[in-house]
């Protein structure tokens, strides 16, 4: 029985081990032809190796191919050369099947298991799977979005840059940093840039830069999320600022205050406003603060941009004098980012699917403990199933001639706009990730 399946090798012996098999083999077919000067069937054995070729494991058992090869001389050139072996990869001596099955295995297992379980060393496999995400990014296209997401998120001990099709609602890249070489070298591979006419985004100097530098004419929208986060940072400095000064008992009377100050007072239930009410009651700075941080949070309901910023500029000199320094951090990115702030209210667009995009790549990252920033990523863009398609579009083509009537035939689409997200989610709930 051919044990190998390999129809370019004969099996010449085959020894089995508790955790390794080893298969003597040579191969079937002898050259004919000289490499250096091609001289045909002018050939003859000089010396003979044995060379070690890894292969699929068989049964869970680590399988090696003791391969004896036959080195050649040439009687016209008198050059010495080693015989081919079929279906290996001769870079890194293993089967070229083998290096197809590491490609795969590392999309959902670690580099150091997958070189357990193969037999090679865990620095050879990490460099077939990089060969292997390279032919890959030379395939990747996502259609360039109407509507750009970029945020950030810290995995694997640095911060990443998270590109998204908010309208799609599907992830388009992750990049291995947020800074802006990183990102102005995105953005200006993209293809049609002039697809994209809004960017949402936190507020963060270098994306900006990156935009104004290579999307020109998109509109920049500061994501209403982290300007209205700021107003709850701003409220939680001055409500520590009040505990520190108070007696063991007065704070045990404040019990679970922060989860109650940063509610909304909409979203207080009967009890929540009574609790709120007599600590407002009790400590009125405590009450400016929670009102100042609500009546923040109004302007968002603002219909126009000439009225959100009126009422912002009413808002900011109510502030007191003695809470200014902790709302200040708000008031500068406020001045700041004005412009791209109060663009939300022409063009109500969020990164809020992005943010929530972010809670699944921690998901990933914490069930893939092990693996390295390149592998999670790869994970994310390459698993099979994992990509939105738009369908095909359809129009009418006559041929009168042949049918006499209208046919309809497609004439575009397949675009791919990127990973399904909410694909991605059934996947991670499933443990197919």
């Amino acid at each position: 029985m051919d044990i190998l399946n390999l129809s370019a090798y004969n099996v010449l012996e085959t020894e089995y081990g508790e955790h390794d098999i080893h298969i003597k083999v040579e191969t079937k077919a002898p050259p004919f032809v000289c490499p250096h000067c091609g001289c045909v069937a002018n050939l003859y054995k000089h010396s003979k190796r044995d060379q070690l070729v890894m292969d699929l494991p068989i049964h869970g058992k680590r399988v090696g191919l003791i391969v004896k090869r036959q080195r050649y001389k040439c009687r016209e050139c008198n050059q010495t050369f080693w015989e081919r072996l079929p279906v290996v990869d001769e870079k890194r001596y293993c089967t070229r099947r083998l290096v197809q099955y590491i490609e795969r295995k590392c999309l959902k297992h670690t580099f150091t298991s997958v070189a357990e379980e193969v037999g090679m060393d865990e620095k050879t496999i990490r460099n077939i799977f990089r060969d292997y995400i390279n032919e890959l990014e030379a395939e990747l296209r996502f259609e360039t979005p109407r509507w750009l997401g970029i945020d950030e998120i810290h995995i694997i001990k640095k911060p990443r840059c998270v590109l998204s099709n908010v309208e799609e609602h599907t992830l388009l890249d992750l990049l291995q940093d947020r800074n802006k070489t990183t990102v102005v070298g995105y953005l200006s591979r993209l293809p049609n840039k002039s697809n994209v006419k809004y960017v949402a985004m936190d507020m963060w100097q270098p994306y900006r830069d990156a935009v104004k530098a290579t999307l020109p004419n998109a509109v920049i929208v500061v994501d209403k999320f982290h300007v209205v986060r700021m107003a709850n940072q701003a409220m939680e400095t001055i409500r520590k600022n009040l505990r520190s000064g108070l007696t063991p008992k007065q704070r045990r009377g404040l019990m679970h205050d922060r989860f109650i100050l940063l509610k909304r007072k909409k979203e207080l239930d009967g009890k929540g406003f009574l609790t709120l009410d007599l600590w407002t009651k009790n400590y009125p700075d405590l009450g400016v603060a929670y009102n100042l941080k609500e009546s923040f949070f109004d302007i968002w309901d603002c219909e126009t941009k000439d009225e959100a910023i009126q009422m912002y500029r009413q808002w900011e000199a109510s502030i007191p004098d003695s809470m200014r320094a902790a709302f200040e951090p708000l008031t500068r990115a406020m001045g700041n980012w004005s412009e791209e702030i109060f663009n939300y209210f022409d063009h109500r667009i969020t990164n809020a699917y992005t943010e929530s995009l972010n809670s699944l790549i921690r998901v990933m990252n914490r069930l893939g403990r092990g693996y390295s920033f390149e592998a999670l990523r790869a994970k994310i863009l390459f698993t099979e199933g994992l990509k939105k398609v738009r369908p095909p579009k359809f129009a009418k083509n006559i041929d009168e001639e042949k049918f006499g009537m209208a046919m309809i035939a497609p004439i575009s689409g397949g675009e791919v706009l990127g990973i399904n997200i909410s694909t991605l989610i059934e996947m991670l709930e499933d443990g197919d990730l």
